[in-house]
């Protein structure tokens, strides 16, 4: 009595072959349509692709690095070289993109409000403007004399 070919090892092989390969069609496809890019799906990228879906990765995996690399980009803060597919399936830079991503920073402690210093003591001021004036006008006296001796 022979097995239905789904309980065939050789069938689910064939199966999974085709599952990856679409898989890797279809990440490949949103990936260039993600960043605006026309790349052909050769050997080595199939590959990086594989090794993306082994590792667990999803396309909202890539999908959320790919938004968080844009905005980064844009804020000058990463390289657009980040966006290429060679450096973006680096596994462990990649698991490392998709954790920041998903980090939500704490708001910045707020600052303390400068605290105005109450006004130095008004007679201090007069006392302060009363002696300067008087030196202003010592020194206009002796520019008169010294103007005035020449």
């Amino acid at each position: 009595m022979s097995q239905p070919d789904h309980h065939r090892p050789e069938a689910r092989s064939d199966q999974n072959t085709k599952n990856w390969s679409q898989s890797v069609r279809e990440l490949h496809e949103l990936y260039c349509h993600w960043t605006a890019q026309t790349l052909t799906l050769r050997f080595d990228r199939e590959r990086l692709w594989c090794e993306f879906l082994r590792a667990g990765f999803s396309a909202q995996d890539l999908e959320r690095v790919l938004t968080y690399l844009q905005k980064e980009i844009r804020a000058e803060r990463r390289n657009i070289g980040a966006l290429k597919l060679s450096n973006l399936l680096q596994l462990d830079r990649f698991e490392e993109d998709l954790n920041i991503s998903r980090v939500r920073l704490k708001p910045p402690a707020p600052r303390p409000n400068p605290t105005l210093h109450s006004a130095p003591d008004p007679q201090i001021d007069d006392h302060q403007r009363h002696k300067i004036v008087d030196e202003l006008r010592t020194f206009r006296q002796r520019l008169r004399r010294n103007g005035s001796a020449s």
